[in-house]
């Protein structure tokens, strides 16, 4: 294959002979296990579509509060990127919060405007 070392060739000719086509099928590859499991991920769910204040977090959803709340109820660490990267799994998106403006006393302003 164009760009494979003659060693990673040779490796697929002799699984191809010694077992046909499955033998250079891409079969399951050992990893490192995830931190998360299918509960903690549910559960992670759940809590994103409440407030963190319901948790004793202060402020909005974000990366840093995210990896907190998983240090706090699952055990695991996990980095503010790879929790930004778990929201977009999960179907969240970061939105910064609108700020409000105070509404101007209209008593107030009539004093500062320039007069006809």
């Amino acid at each position: 294959m164009l760009g494979d070392a003659p060693r990673t060739v040779e490796y697929w000719v002799r699984r191809f002979e010694d077992r046909g086509f499955s033998g250079i099928m891409d079969g399951e590859r050992p990893g490192r296990r995830p931190r998360l499991d299918k509960d903690h991920i549910a559960a992670i769910d759940d809590a994103l579509r409440k407030s963190p204040n319901e948790f004793g977090l202060s402020g909005q959803w974000d990366g840093k509060t995210l990896s907190l709340f998983i240090q706090q109820n699952c055990g695991a660490s996990l980095g503010v990127r790879q929790c930004q990267r778990l929201f977009r799994d999960l179907g969240f998106r970061f939105r910064k919060p609108r700020p409000k403006m105070a509404h101007a006393d209209p008593k107030k302003q009539a004093t500062y405007k320039k007069s006809p």
